[in-house]
């Protein structure tokens, strides 16, 4: 299938490990410019040469999007080299591991910055790139959420509400006529467990392999994890040609591990 992102531009934040960097490789493949940013100029790097054989340019910003003018740096880059965005991906986020068990005792901080790195980032990209796609007549904004932000109510309070935040942005702007009749579509992908090297899984299969069996054979159906990849090629076909009629919609990549419908 040719999922036409020949030529496209797209960004994906947080672009230089996990899910990011999986999606911009994969957008790659396809013939797709990709630009990434992420806090770590090592795995920028990294990240610069994973893309390279694909022959597409590339663009890697350094940037920490707790500061608030740090998605306006890096928009202001890509506009000063490319002029242009076709895509973005919202993937930058985290904190589900943040603060603690106790929310009383849990510094009230956690909650905003929860909020900032997750829903605010791609409030603030998506805002900045929505000019260049009403422009162009044709746009993908696609954003990383969580199953813990709508299909699972639970978890720690303030990643469920960034995430929850972050897809009712996307449904809101998908109802926006003025915006979906220029040819642009707003849609939620809602990761399961994915593991990823280096993050909380990682570290827990560490401290206690035999726990870690137990638990991933417990809690999902598939009896293992997810991986970056898997994630990825569902966001790449959300970005696609070939996704014309997606819109509003929040897609669950889970194998079966949430309860609701």
């Amino acid at each position: 299938m040719d999922l036409g992102l020949s030529g496209k531009t797209a960004l994906v934040s947080g672009g230089s490990h996990g899910i990011g960097l999986a999606t911009a490789r994969q957008l790659a493949a396809e013939g797709c410019h990709v630009a990434i940013c992420s806090r770590s100029q090592a795995r920028l790097e990294a990240a610069v040469a994973e893309l390279a054989p694909f022959g597409v340019r590339t663009l890697a910003m350094p940037a920490d999007l707790l500061e608030s003018d740090a998605a306006d740096r890096v928009m202001d880059a890509i506009e000063r080299d490319w002029g242009r965005l076709d895509i973005l991906v919202n993937n930058v986020g985290g904190g589900g591991r943040w603060g603690g068990e106790i929310v009383e005792q849990t510094e009230l901080r956690v909650f905003g910055e929860v909020y900032e790195k997750n829903a605010m980032a791609a409030v603030r990209f998506t805002r900045r790139a929505l000019p260049h796609m009403r422009s162009a007549k044709w746009g993908r904004v696609v954003t990383i959420t969580s199953i813990y932000g709508g299909k699972e109510g639970t978890g720690r309070p303030w990643f469920v509400m960034a995430k929850a935040a972050e897809t009712a942005l996307m449904k809101s702007l998908s109802g926006m006529a003025y915006l979906v009749r220029d040819g642009i579509t707003f849609n939620s992908v809602a990761p399961g467990g994915i593991y990823i090297a280096g993050t909380g899984f990682e570290d827990e299969q560490r401290r206690d392999p035999e726990g870690f069996e137990r638990m991933v054979d417990r809690d999902y159906p598939l009896g293992r994890l997810g991986t970056p990849e898997e994630v990825a090629a569902v966001v790449v076909f959300l970005c696609s040609q070939q996704a014309s009629l997606v819109n509003g919609a929040n897609v669950t990549v889970d194998g079966g591990q949430s309860a609701s419908f």
